[in-house]
Parts: C-alpha cells; structure tokens; sequence
C-alpha cells in the first residue's frame, strides 16, 4: 500500500504511529489483533520492520554487519550475534540484490546501496511487516529504480509492505492498494486505478495532471501538465 501526497499533510507522523514511535492521541493501531501500544519494542519489532527516511553513519561498519544489527529483537541484551544471524543477514542481503556490497563499508557507499541495505537490515529482523517512510528520498532516477525493484521483489514474496511516497508513478509501479492524504486525513483510499485521478491529484497537489497508459512500460504514467 502507498501513501501519497505532498509535503507536511502527515504521512511521516501517521508512519511513526503506525510503529509507536509516536502516540495517537485517539482510537488505536493494531497489528495481528493487538494494540501496539500493549506491546514492548522488542516484540514489535519482531513483527514490523522500519526504513525510515535516507541513513547515513559515521562508522564504518562493513555491509554485513549493518545488515546483522537487525537481529537485534532475537537477542537478549548482552547477547552476540551467532553464526546462525550472520547466516540470515547474508540470505537477507542476497534477496535484495545487493551481495556484492557485503564486506564494503558502509560509509562509502552510494545512497542508492545504503537504502538497499536498510531494506536487507528489516528482513533479517524476520518481519512480516514493512514500513517505509519515503524509500526513494534523495536518490538519483537510477538508485530509485533498483530500491522499488526490491521493494517489488519483496511484496511478490509475501511481505507485506506499507510505503510512504511523493510520486504517484510509484504507486503506480507497486501498489495493489493507494491512500491519498491531504489536510492530515485520507481523502482518497482504494486500487491505484482507481484511486491515482487527475481529480483526486489536484486536490492533493493543486496541480494539473495527464494520466495516460505507456505500452512500453505496460502502465500508466503521472505527468504535470500545468503549475
């Protein structure tokens, strides 16, 4: 599922509720039955696994150990990880296309590969839940390519994937399911055909749009068409 819409409507707020970084201040966020907030850090994050916005780290810590740190919620406090969470970082790594940075440090990377390897760190917590808060932030045309492709990748597998974006032609390319948030509330939820409109996309953006279908890609396509 995306969520669209343009900057300071409340997608990244509703994205920190929906892990418990922030409170709601009213009803509740449930996952698998049970209210988040009942719920330790720990446990939570067995289930949901979070990308947030962009990462960067001083430290140069090697691609396979970044990726390992995720193991963390299956180990006690003063625990080590085992050969058995190296093992489940490397297949992690390997899912999403991205062995050949594995012994790289992680400061020298490219945005593009630090995005990867965020995605690859939430799969080796073993979570049934992804939530990412704007996957695509500023990376280059390329680098945006490969992260969707393995966002795909992962959602053809099973995960389920909740993403927060300010392209329509992502959700396009991705979502079986679309939320449009405008003034902090959902003005428009449903099937990306049915939900990406020239209508709904000037009220959240108050921009004119051309949506029209690219053989090519085999998909529609957003394009402005007046400012």
């Amino acid at each position: 599922m995306s969520i669209i819409g343009k900057n300071g409507i409340g997608k990244s707020t509703l994205i920190k509720c929906l892990i418990n970084l922030y409170s709601v201040n009213s009803g509740t966020v449930k996952i698998m039955d049970r209210d988040i907030s009942s719920m330790s850090a720990k446990s939570l994050a067995k289930i949901i696994g979070y990308v947030p916005q962009g990462h960067q780290t001083v430290f140069p810590f090697t691609a396979l150990d970044f990726v390992t740190m995720g193991r963390s919620p299956h180990l006690s406090f003063l625990d080590s990880p085992g050969e058995k969470d190296f093992k489940i970082a490397e297949k992690a790594i390997e899912k999403i296309g991205a062995e050949y940075l594995i012994e790289r440090p992680i400061n020298e990377i490219s945005g593009g590969e630090r995005q990867m390897l965020m995605l690859a760190r939430a799969l080796a917590q073993e979570a049934k839940v992804l939530i990412l808060d704007e996957p695509t932030s500023h990376l280059d045309f390329g680098n945006q390519l490969k992260v969707l492709c393995a966002i795909e990748k992962l959602s053809k597998e099973g995960i389920a994937i909740v993403m927060s974006t300010h392209f329509p032609d992502h959700a396009f390319m991705l979502s079986s399911k679309v939320a449009i948030m405008q003034n902090k509330r959902f003005i428009a939820q449903g099937d990306a055909g049915d939900v990406i409109t020239r209508e709904n996309l000037k009220e959240a953006y108050g921009i004119d749009v051309s949506i029209s279908h690219v053989k090519d890609a085999k998909r529609d396509v957003c394009v402005p068409i007046s400012f």
